[in-house]
């Protein structure tokens, strides 16, 4: 090993350093008042002291002084080295070695000096030689076999990974980094020996076997695969790393039943720990939630495991997403329910839980979950958006503009469509409480985080629509939203809306129409509003039978059935 630090080397070489002075008779330099091994001793002490320029200084004279001498250079050599003086630091080494060609550190220091400068051959070449030299240092080995395998020279990297293996014994890092060697120049041959040794020094171990059919299915030599797969289907049925080996190769054949079987098997190994049987299901399922045939048996899989491991939260909370996924939200709701029981920290299925319950009709659901959230995250915006989501849905404004309010302080700046999303919540919460200054205020604030925000644009726009302000404007905010999603159903019936207001009604009446035209299952506000339109048009027979459909459809306009008995326009 090549020290770095001048500690114990250099007082070594210091001491024989000075010792071959004094045998020689050495008398002081009568300009400096000091002969050069009392100056290198100097250096040495410059070294410890961190002083570079009094150590190169000193070494520089001794050099001078005693030019046959190999420890200066070989010092001065490596404090370049460190500066990154490579080119000078490479020519200091070699006067070194040409002055003690018996020394390894000098020699070692050379490789290290070369590998700095990527000259990664030459590196090796000096490691080799040194592993000539001290053959039972496989740390030189070790070296000169990663240099050539960094030059691409794999074959002299394979001769040296075979003194390892005579030095070490046989080792399977040894014969697996062979095997890759091996491929790496196209040599199959050479790399199924390379694992067919590792089987045979440990005839008893799936994995080793698996390796060698591995290496055949991935170099098109099937029959040899599937002779070992055959194998091994008899010697290891029950080996969880043989059951997904074997999925794996049926993936690759593309026999998609037999890889489900196996690699169910796989995750259900309970030769697996937990965790690794969770790895596996998640790549698993990865596969199935995309693919519309098979989707459903992500549920199966899943709950199998749960009944495996019925105390692991992250499983049971997994579970609750892949039943989400397959359109299950009450069963999910029970199972991240259970996850947090089991582990209340888990904040990810807290997030799951309160966003399942996001419908109005589970505003008391999700009021109170995002309560208890609270307990365990009070400093979480997000959990506090949803309760002010959740107490929007009971239409308790005064709690939900203050739980909003606490999510905005709580949020960080750079979120800046999150905090718009925030700021346009508190806008419709302010709307419907009839706070129509508050509202503006608050869209205002949610268009200059996220001015691009097509849903921000059209409520506001809406909104200003209905109370008849500022048409101008929420004509231009529609318009861009439009821009932005065309032929959104709601967007189009908001900007028909405004044409109405403006007395545009013609051209409303196709707005509105197309809205319909593209969700003809909408609720009754749009027929409503047609109904309005076709009245001022002077169709009263058309707008009644529209304001019919809208109360059959459900509408919240409380004028509706005055409207309908009247046949006349209350607005």
């Amino acid at each position: 090993m090549i020290l770095r630090k001048t500690t114990f080397f250099s007082i070594i070489v210091s001491f024989n350093f000075f010792s071959a002075f004094a045998q020689v008779g050495i008398q002081p330099i009568s300009d400096r008042n000091k002969d050069a091994s009392a100056m290198y001793i100097d250096a040495v002490k410059a070294r410890m002291l961190d002083d570079v320029k009094q150590e190169e200084s000193l070494l520089k004279e001794v050099i001078k002084q005693k030019p046959d001498e190999a420890a200066p250079y070989y010092d001065l050599a490596r404090l370049y080295e460190k500066q990154r003086k490579y080119d000078q630091a490479e020519e200091l080494i070699k006067k070194a070695i040409d002055r003690n060609k018996e020394n390894s550190w000098y020699q070692a220091a050379y490789a290290e000096i070369l590998e700095s400068q990527n000259k990664v051959e030459q590196a090796a070449e000096v490691y080799k030689t040194l592993a000539a030299k001290e053959k039972h240092n496989k740390e030189y080995i070790f070296k000169a076999m990663r240099l050539y395998e960094s030059a691409g020279k794999y074959k002299e990297a394979i001769v040296l990974i075979d003194q390892l293996v005579q030095i070490m014994g046989k080792e399977e890092f040894l014969f697996l980094q062979k095997q890759q060697l091996h491929l790496r120049i196209n040599d199959l041959d050479g790399a199924a020996q390379a694992a067919q040794q590792l089987i045979d020094m440990n005839p008893q171990e799936g994995r080793y076997y698996l390796n060698l059919a591995e290496l055949y299915n991935n170099n098109n030599q099937q029959e040899k695969a599937t002779a070992i797969y055959e194998k091994l289907l008899k010697q290891f049925p029950e080996d969880g790393t043989i059951q997904h080996g074997l999925a794996l190769y049926y993936k690759n054949k593309k026999d998609i039943g037999k890889y489900d079987e196996f690699m169910r098997k796989a995750i259900l190994n309970r030769e697996f720990d937990d965790e690794t049987q969770t790895s596996l299901l998640l790549s698993y399922l990865q596969e199935l939630i995309t693919d519309s045939v098979r989707k459903k048996q992500s549920i199966g899989i899943t709950k199998q495991l749960v009944d495996l491991h019925p105390n692991n939260a992250q499983i049971v909370n997994l579970y609750g997403e892949i039943l989400i996924e397959n359109n299950e939200p009450e069963k999910a709701q029970e199972q991240f329910r259970k996850a947090l029981s089991l582990d209340p920290s888990r904040f990810a299925a807290w997030q799951r839980l309160l966003f399942s319950f996001t419908d109005r009709k589970d505003a008391d659901s999700l009021v109170k979950y995002s309560q208890q959230a609270m307990r365990y995250f009070p400093n979480q915006a997000l959990v506090h958006y949803l309760n002010g989501v959740g107490n929007f849905n009971k239409q308790s404004y005064s709690a939900a503009v203050k739980s909003i309010n606490r999510a905005i302080d709580l949020q960080a700046d750079d979120n800046k469509p999150l905090l718009a999303d925030m700021y346009s919540l508190l806008g419709d919460v302010h709307n419907a409480a009839g706070n129509n200054a508050a509202s503006d205020s608050s869209y205002e604030k949610a268009l200059r985080l996220n001015p691009e925000n097509p849903s921000v644009l059209n409520n506001y726009a809406y909104y200003l629509s209905v109370r008849g302000s500022r048409l101008a404007d929420a004509e231009k905010m529609s318009k861009k939203s439009l821009a932005l999603r065309p032929d959104e159903p709601t967007f189009l019936d908001t900007y028909g809306w405004i044409l109405y207001k403006q007395g545009n009604y013609e051209k409303a009446k196709d707005y509105i129409q197309r809205a319909l035209d593209k969700n003809p299952d909408a609720d009754g506000t749009l027929y409503d509003h047609l109904g309005d339109i076709y009245y001022k048009l002077n169709d009263k027979d058309k707008a009644v039978e529209l304001w019919k459909k809208a109360k059959e459809k459900g509408t919240d306009n409380t004028q509706i059935d005055k409207k309908i008995q009247d046949k006349k326009l209350y607005e």
